[in-house]
């Protein structure tokens, strides 16, 4: 029997090959439509919309959920199941309601913590050393469903939201496959998420406003931030009216928090760009002024008259 396919981003690719290395039937794909992508604002398709069109599977993407045309087009594959995977919308109870078996949804943590559209993220602004990925039943309230598999992820004091998301998805896919087979042959049983609802965190949409950096932090605080802001909102904060996206921190230990200036304020700016917080210092390693190429804190410095007691506003 059939599975349709939700999923957008270069996240969902790996899950997506998985179920078709493994022999199921996806019979199409729904994705987001072509959209302007890069620099040069041409037209691409989604991640998923090229692997499915490489692996010869069709490609859907409606403007609404509730299109009626879509609506009839998802009843006639007849699907056993709908697997969404970082798709980018919520599916109405129309949608919801197709599948012969489920709508299961690959989730990125370890439900019932960090529902919502940002869990990756958050665990990493949060400091957890440990986060999961879920199979549930998808139901109309957010990432409330029943728990089918879960597996823990360890997360690394050198992972961005980038880097863990990639980990996530190659880990997601391995765990799908195993979801579907178990629904098929019953040794997998889905487990309420109500028993664990003391647990629940929601893990809300970033904006981009999120990105600024709030040198009041303690330096651990603001690194987790730059790692669990990259690649997007990305951190940045300002100096001298201009803004500073920054790529890469960490602690620097030799500084003792307070004794090195107020918070933002720079206290050394030679080969090494170093920051007050307000707890200890950072060391900035790799940033992107306004309008130019990522480069190193070192780089930085040597092309701009910043030096130390400047603060960073």
């Amino acid at each position: 029997m059939a599975i349709i396919y939700f999923g957008s981003p270069s996240l969902a690719v790996p899950p997506f090959e998985a179920l078709i290395q493994a022999g199921f039937d996806v019979a199409a794909v729904v994705t987001q439509p072509d959209a302007r992508r890069g620099r040069g604002g041409k037209k691409s398709p989604s991640a998923v919309k090229a692997a499915a069109l490489k692996a010869g599977v069709k490609s859907i993407e409606p403007r609404s959920m509730k299109d009626e045309a879509f609506l009839s087009e998802l009843r006639s594959y007849r699907p056993e199941f709908l697997v969404v995977a970082a798709y980018g919308k919520i599916l109405p109870p129309e949608v919801l309601s197709i599948p012969s078996v489920a709508a299961v949804n690959l989730h990125a943590s370890k439900l019932p913590m960090y529902r919502g559209a940002a869990p990756i993220n958050w665990a990493i602004i949060h400091g957890l050393k440990e986060t999961g990925i879920t199979t549930m039943f998808m139901s109309e309230g957010l990432d409330e469903g029943d728990i089918l598999l879960c597996e823990d992820i360890a997360i690394s004091e050198e992972d961005t939201a980038q880097s863990l998301g990639m980990k996530m998805a190659g880990a997601g896919g391995a765990l799908l496959v195993r979801t579907l087979s178990g629904l098929r042959d019953g040794s997998v049983k889905p487990v309420p998420q109500v028993a664990l609802e003391g647990m629940h965190t929601y893990a809300r949409q970033l904006s981009k406003e999120d990105g600024q950096l709030d040198w009041e932090l303690s330096a651990w605080e603001i690194c987790n931030r730059v790692r669990g802001m990259y690649p997007w909102p990305g951190a940045f904060c300002y100096i001298s009216g201009r803004k500073l996206k920054v790529l890469a921190a960490r602690p620097d230990e030799g500084c003792g928090a307070g004794e090195s200036g107020k918070p933002g304020q720079i206290v050394e700016a030679g080969e090494r760009l170093i920051v007050a917080c307000g707890g200890g210092c950072v060391e900035l390693l790799e940033v992107q002024p306004e309008g130019k190429r990522a480069m190193a804190a070192g780089d930085y410095l040597r092309g701009h008259e910043i030096g130390a007691g400047a603060v960073f506003e």
